[in-house]
């Protein structure tokens, strides 16, 4: 049975009640930020600064939830299926929304259309790491230990960015590593401190720290140039390695149909966390750029890097899995 338009109408108009008012009281409730990466990633440090500043305006608390696993996709395909009501945020980074696609035959999200963009969270660049106990002082020792035995040095990545720019060192230089893939950066961490694996290049949020305590030595830096938190260290550009660049980005995402208004809220409260005492110490003691964008211009943003990414990937010779 067909109603007449003045129903139809007054029906949409009902139904769109309930949203305008959940937009208007955003948010009445916690908020859950899905984090795909492990406990102690930059990703999840940074989630639970952004959260805090959350519930510090909003005086509802924030829990975080991290879903590591199988290069950020289990935390990704989670979040896309949530409901759509602002109540559960993606806090993630180029690994799920510029580099998977590229990496992997078949995807269980679909990083444009399952997803609404809030806002850019930050920028910045990473580290090459090594156990001490190596006898490679700098990038072009380690070359030439790589050289000198191809494919028997293997370097660890728990991210694509991580997984990325191990692969485009070998490209640039032109020596042959292993890759063990690990379900995070810590983890490969772990194992590079006990001389499971020879070397990877990790956010500094994860590495830093290790590198400052003396259990890791730091070879170079991924930027254009010298980290503010290192300046001893070299870039990978100037240690050898000509034109080497490769950095990384974080980004808030909600699952697609949020309504607008609870968009433009959780823009809002997000841009604003980004300046809250625990997000400035992130920032601070990571290194890491603080950015934010509208949600339009990270929609842009987002395609320029999977193009960029795309590119990487296919020079490196990498096939998607």
């Amino acid at each position: 049975m067909r109603f007449p338009a003045p129903l139809r109408l007054l029906a949409s108009l009902c139904a769109a009640l309930p949203l305008a008012a959940a937009a208007q009281d955003f948010p009445a409730k916690p908020i859950t930020f899905i984090v795909p990466f492990a406990a102690g990633s930059a990703t999840d440090q940074l989630g639970r600064a952004i959260g805090q500043g959350v519930a510090e305006q909003t005086g509802q608390s924030v829990v975080i939830e991290n879903k590591p696993g199988a290069s950020a996709m289990i935390g990704a395909q989670s979040a896309a299926r949530a409901e759509p009501d602002g109540y559960t945020v993606l806090i993630t980074t180029n690994t799920t929304h510029a580099a998977n696609e590229h990496l992997y035959k078949s995807l269980p999200y679909d990083p444009v259309r399952d997803f609404a963009p809030i806002t850019l969270l930050g920028k910045g660049g990473q580290i090459m790491v090594i156990n001490p106990s190596s006898s490679a002082k700098s990038v072009q020792d380690f070359l030439a230990l790589a050289k000198q035995s191809p494919g028997k040095l293997s370097f660890g990545s728990g991210s694509s960015s991580s997984r990325i720019a191990g692969e485009l060192l070998q490209q640039m230089a032109d020596v042959k590593l292993l890759h063990v893939p690990y379900k995070s950066n810590p983890l490969a961490v772990t194992d590079l401190l006990g001389g499971q694996i020879d070397m990877m290049i990790t956010d500094t949020a994860t590495g830093l720290p290790q590198v400052k305590s003396g259990k890791l030595r730091a070879l170079g830096f991924t930027g254009k140039e010298r980290s503010p938190l290192a300046p001893e260290v070299p870039t990978i550009d100037e240690a050898g390695v000509p034109g080497y660049e490769m950095g990384y980005w974080f980004g808030a995402y909600v699952p697609a149909g949020t309504p607008d208004k609870v968009v433009a809220r959780l823009h809002e409260l997000l841009t604003k966390a980004t300046e809250s005492a625990a997000a400035k110490q992130f920032y601070q003691s990571t290194g890491t750029a603080p950015a934010i964008s509208s949600p339009q211009e990270l929609a842009d943003f987002q395609r320029s890097e999977s193009q960029k990414w795309g590119d990487i990937i296919k020079k490196a010779g990498i096939q998607p899995e």
